[in-house]
């Protein structure tokens, strides 16, 4: 194994700021784990570059064609300091809550607002890239999520529905590896959680879960899931479906990581933020479940998070407000 993976960061307040000082420090680091992952030439797709100090960029030996230390990564085109990015990474892996933006913006004591929050955007967008690398196997638990956000604009203007068909609600579909533990010991939970999905669904058609289960559980054997007329079909790509009338009371015990994931992403939005649109609710669930599914990294978590900053391009196009 590469000595350079296995180099694990105890990023406590301390540690971070001894770590990382200034700008230069920081840029250096970046400029380490770039040159690990390694550099693609845009235009001919070249990986043999040389660094160009004086230039601060890459030269592809190819082409000749330069990339900036930025170029490529989560750090796109922003024209915020790299100090910048390293502080919020720091501040979403430090707890298992979030920060919003705007309390990242008043540490950083930066005037505008719209820059950090694209800037989280990107950060939180990339942990959803990472975890999207990864596909859920064994038995997993399945069940859907109807999570607090704004009224979209278009459905402002019409009486407010209740319930889970509330304009103020988005369907979220979860799913969870659960293996069975036997014999679990006192006060201990009868499954093992694994690895976590959280995905912003249109619906609960049949056909909408199907493609998602193919695509983020294609390695699953089993799953568990209530009687629901949405997982009919659920039998044609995993091999085991076990499926059953659950009563309210006693849908922690079947589907237990499920409902307790859920519960807890609902809380630490509450508790963190106001008023979230919908079309960005993915990408604090992407949060969420990154920070879950690395739940026994501890302080390498932050180390984790800039070896997949350097790896995944994210241009967020969107226009705050």
């Amino acid at each position: 194994m590469i000595i350079f993976a296995q180099k694990l960061y105890k990023m406590s307040l301390i540690s971070f700021i001894e770590e990382f000082p200034d700008e230069a420090s920081c840029k250096q680091k970046f400029k380490e784990y770039r040159d690990h992952v390694g550099v693609v030439c845009s235009k001919c797709g070249s990986k043999d570059h040389y660094w160009k100090k004086d230039k601060e960029q890459y030269e592809c030996k190819t082409c000749k064609t330069r990339t900036t230390l930025k170029s490529g990564t989560v750090m796109h085109k922003s024209k915020l300091p790299f100090r910048y990015w390293f502080i919020a990474m720091h501040l979403l892996t430090a707890t298992k809550k979030s920060f919003s933006a705007k309390e990242i913006q008043r540490q950083l004591g930066h005037k505008r607002y719209q820059p950090i929050w694209h800037m989280v955007h990107k950060i939180r967008q990339t942990m959803g890239k990472r975890d999207g690398e990864y596909i859920l196997a064994g038995r997993i638990e399945l069940d859907e999520g109807y999570f607090s956000t704004e009224v979209p604009a278009e459905e402002k203007e019409k009486p407010l529905k209740r319930g889970r068909g509330s304009q103020k609600k988005t369907k979220v579909l979860v799913m969870a590896e659960s293996e069975m533990v036997e014999p679990a010991k006192v006060g201990q939970k009868p499954r093992r959680v694994g690895y976590l999905k959280m995905k912003v669904i249109e619906d609960l058609k049949s056909e909408t879960i199907d493609d998602l289960v193919k695509e983020l559980a294609s390695n699953a054997t089993e799953v568990d899931t209530d009687d629901s007329t949405s997982y009919v079909n659920l039998k044609k790509y995993i091999p085991r479906h076990n499926a059953q009338v659950i009563p309210k009371e006693k849908v922690g015990e079947v589907l237990p990581w499920v409902h307790i994931a859920i519960s807890n992403a609902k809380r630490q939005l509450i508790n963190t933020f106001h008023d979230i649109k919908p079309e960005f609710l993915q990408n604090y669930l992407d949060e969420f479940c990154y920070k879950f599914n690395r739940r026994y990294y501890g302080e390498a978590l932050f180390n984790r998070l800039l070896v997949a900053s350097v790896s995944y391009k994210n241009e967020f196009r969107y226009k705050y407000g």
